[in-house]
């Protein structure tokens, strides 16, 4: 890998995004807006809006960039650029990392939309560190990119792409503690979600928003989303293809 390539990559894909106002609007209009909905769901219960809207901070971001990126990538494999952009220098890891780079510019202002609105016209109460939760909430934006890069080498159409997200994010939303607490689980659900990063990120992100000390636990659970970054970056780096059969 080089930084040059890659710093290549993440300009001509922010290039092409910048001409695709649906994809923008779904990274950054869409989660202010289902940020929204859960204001109005929640009108006149401010404490559960208070409780639910820190780990919906989290969850947004990495299911609107898991989609995008597993389509973005399957496009770029089925018309050919895949295949041209791989007959050249560029190594695989090169592609790879400059999608995740240009999509994390995207998230940084996904992310920094959301939390504005949030904690300004919406009057979201933060007991914990603002800051914490927003580099959480980043680092899952950044997670569901690149779990979206490795997938997309799996499937073969779009609708393929789209179907990874019941099949592999909708598990985790169900166990990651939103709906239960973890340790109330099935032990077999238990395992399961402990080898879930998206459960250390709901855990990360109810901390940060609870607690304004930067804890122990609070460490690991970043640690372990932030490995599993670059996990997924590489494992998707072995298995792309160049081209869709």
């Amino acid at each position: 890998m080089t930084g040059q390539r890659t710093l290549a990559t993440a300009g001509r894909v922010l290039r092409q995004l910048r001409h695709d106002p649906r994809t923008i609007a779904l990274m950054l209009v869409v989660p202010c807006l289902l940020m929204t909905l859960l204001r109005y769901v929640y009108d006149g219960q401010v404490q559960i809006f208070d409780h639910v809207a820190p780990v919906l901070l989290v969850l947004f971001p990495f299911t609107v960039m898991f989609v995008v990126t597993s389509v973005a990538m399957l496009r770029e494999r089925s018309s050919g650029t895949l295949e041209r952009l791989l007959t050249t220098p560029m190594a695989k890891g090169d592609l790879l990392a400059g999608y995740a780079l240009a999509f994390s510019v995207a998230a940084v202002i996904q992310v920094g939309l959301v939390m504005v609105l949030a904690v300004g016209p919406l009057g979201l109460q933060i007991h914990g560190g603002l800051g914490a939760l927003a580099t959480v909430a980043l680092l899952d934006a950044l997670l569901g990119t690149v779990l979206g890069l490795f997938l997309s080498a799996f499937a073969n159409t779009e609708f393929q792409a789209v179907q990874f997200l019941p099949a592999f994010v909708l598990p985790q939303l169900l166990l990651c503690g939103l709906f239960a607490p973890r340790a109330q689980m099935l032990p077999i659900l238990s395992w399961l979600s402990d080898v879930m990063p998206l459960s250390y990120a709901v855990d990360a992100a109810t901390r940060a928003a609870t607690s304004s000390m930067w804890t122990s636990a609070l460490t690991t659970d970043v640690l372990v989303v932030a490995a599993c970054i670059p996990l997924f970056l590489g494992l998707g780096a072995g298995t792309l293809r160049r081209r869709t059969p």
